[in-house]
């Protein structure tokens, strides 16, 4: 057998589409024989491509409200993870960033874990999630109750996979100090195809993203609100009101766009402002792939994609997460000049098609040699 025949791709939830679903869209592209397992799936709620796979679910998909509110079953999900049937899979692919590594695998099967960060819930953003003025007090209690638990779970859990793969150096370097495992990369997938370079400029700043509270939206609009600049929010999430309570009158809010009119704005703002710490970042790539340049928080996997040199320069970094310092990145935008097509050529270098064969190539390599160190398990 020289290639796996049966694969399972274990993700967390199906509610949306955004970084990690496109990850498996472009995996079921890849794998298109595989099974799909899922502790929640929304109906509809993620790309045809997905939705046309198998997908089981957990326990967690019939509790009451589950379809919005999945995540406050946030300590049930070890137990969920851990009581789907892997026995009939040669190969797993875990898509992690929360539970989807503790799956529970037969000696006979190979488990690859693409991980998008180690829970982020439990560890260095807890604070940003359940800390006072963030979440309800029974929230704050119940998760202060099974914090720990959670941490040994997650670091317990971490043996289960035979290869990491971290989507940056960011991340493989916080799965080194959390899991104590090596990481190999593959950067995730940007559909680049989906925008074309624009010179077109209406002098306004954009930004993309989930509404939630690390994304420090809040500290774009404060800049905005400083400065008069215009800003367009494209995005939706559970920080929506918290930030339109803070928005000042040249902020403007869209919600979710479809990517049709997502590229629009891609293709019309003066740049995009990325004022958060990720793990990778896709939007600073789609940016790029317009022909715009990007305003980031010099940490993270901004690191990895913005580059602020004489030679190559695709946006400008601030190093301090404040109001004056991303003021002062945006004066000095102002102040430099980019090449729309150098930017565009940037960004190819993380398009989807290099993600799939990568992925396909690395799954092939590590099949190969499961198989040749245990063959009487694959005969």
């Amino acid at each position: 057998m020289n290639e796996p025949r049966r694969i399972a791709i274990v993700h967390e939830w199906f509610t949306s589409m955004r970084g990690g679903e496109k990850c498996v869209e472009a995996l079921c592209e890849v794998f298109p024989q595989a099974t799909l397992f899922a502790l929640v799936h929304n109906r509809g709620s993620v790309s045809p491509t997905i939705e046309r796979m198998p997908i089981r679910t957990s326990f967690i998909q019939h509790l009451p409200m589950a379809a919005s509110r999945y995540r406050h079953y946030l300590p049930l999900f070890p137990a969920a993870i851990q009581r789907f049937d892997m026995r009939e899979f040669d190969c797993i692919i875990s898509s992690n960033h929360c539970v989807a590594k503790g799956v529970r695998a037969s000696p006979e099967t190979l488990h690859l874990c693409y991980c998008y960060t180690p829970m982020r819930y439990i560890w260095g953003l807890y604070d940003d999630y359940f800390g006072p003025g963030r979440a309800g007090l029974l929230t704050r209690v119940g998760m202060g109750l099974a914090v720990q638990y959670l941490r040994r779970w997650d670091v317990r859990t971490a043996a289960n996979p035979h290869h990491f793969i971290a989507i940056s150096e960011n991340v493989r370097k916080r799965i080194a100090e959390i899991y104590k495992r090596d990481a190999d990369l593959i950067y995730p997938p940007v559909e680049t195809a989906s925008f074309s370079v624009s010179r077109r400029n209406e002098s306004w700043y954009l930004v993309v993203s989930a509404l939630v509270p690390y994304k420090r939206i809040d500290l774009a609009i404060a800049a905005c609100n400083a400065t008069g600049a215009q800003l367009i929010v494209v995005g939706d999430g559970p920080d929506a009101t918290r930030l339109q309570r803070l928005a000042g009158p040249t902020v403007t809010f869209t919600g979710w766009q479809p990517d049709a009119r997502l590229s629009e704005y891609y293709a019309n703002c003066k740049a995009v402002i990325f004022p958060g710490e990720e793990d990778f970042g896709i939007v600073p790539v789609e940016a790029m792939a317009s022909g715009k340049p990007v305003v980031a928080f010099a940490k993270g996997g901004a690191l990895e994609t913005v580059v602020e040199t004489p030679e190559n320069r695709t946006g400008i970094l601030f190093r301090e997460q404040t109001v004056e310092s991303l003021v002062d990145a945006l004066q000095r935008l102002g102040n430099a000049s980019f090449d729309p097509d150098a930017l565009r050529r940037h960004a190819l270098g993380f398009d989807r098609e290099i993600y799939k064969q990568k992925m396909f190539s690395y799954v092939m390599q590590r099949w190969r040699e499961f198989r040749s160190q245990s063959p009487q398990m694959h005969t």
